[in-house]
């Protein structure tokens, strides 16, 4: 694939999943159980280590090479910035930013973002923002629960409340996000094209200028958790 030359999620899947409904009103009512990797508890610790315990939280959820933690940390100076990744390999080659040209408000860590985002819930903690920018669509029909409106991990992210922004290049995986928010909002979410005039990704830059359209939600939840979602 050359740049300026990317594709859209192939898919035969054309509109909402007619599964997506049932799936999230299950995980709202059932508590996840999975057990926490310890190594994902270091992660947590290691994110925040250098926090100083009242700086607004943001979370960079998947942020790959970590371009878009960095613009983040320096539009949000009084925040402290997370940028978590599965992949030792994508957070290795973040921008070659000299140290001292790095922000000082925000940090890289390696995680399950299954775990990290559960972690945060039992911490007790509340972000500010939350971005989860282009995640892997796991396209097929087959693959709804890999995505992460079907995924039993769903209520942990409504949990975290704050201002939670989701873009995607493929339509679908933004429409499944707003429904499964109404869902457990229980009132409509908007979700709108817009153009990358400044990328805040690689794939953003990618896709832009592959004359894609993109997509994005953006929904504040609040700063009280909701009593009647599990999260467990």
């Amino acid at each position: 694939m050359s740049y300026g030359n990317s594709r859209i999620p192939a898919s035969a899947q054309r509109g909402v999943h007619e599964h997506l409904a049932e799936r999230v009103r299950a995980h709202l009512i059932s508590p996840f159980r999975k057990p926490f990797a310890e190594v994902n508890r270091a992660a947590l610790d290691d994110a925040l280590a250098g926090w100083d315990g009242h700086a607004p939280l943001i979370l960079d959820a998947g942020c790959g090479v970590g371009h878009s933690t960095i613009e983040l940390a320096r539009s949000f100076p009084d925040h402290w910035v997370m940028g978590v990744d599965q992949s030792a390999d994508r957070l290795q080659r973040r921008k070659p930013y000299p140290e001292a040209l790095m922000p000082s408000n925000m940090v890289f860590v390696r995680a399950d973002l299954v775990d990290f985002w559960r972690l945060l819930v039992v911490r007790g903690l509340r972000l500010a923002r939350h971005y989860i920018l282009y995640p892997n669509p796991w396209p097929k029909i087959g693959h709804l629960g890999r995505r992460w409106p079907a995924h039993s991990v769903f209520p942990a992210i409504l949990q975290l409340g704050g201002v939670l922004e989701c873009r995607s290049n493929w339509d679908v995986y933004i429409a499944e996000f707003a429904v499964a928010l109404e869902l457990a909002l229980g009132s409509p979410v908007a979700w709108e094209t817009f153009e990358a005039v400044r990328p805040l990704t690689p794939f953003e830059r990618k896709y832009r200028d592959s004359g894609q359209t993109l997509y994005r939600l953006c929904v504040d939840l609040g700063s009280e958790p909701n009593a009647a979602i599990q999260y467990g």
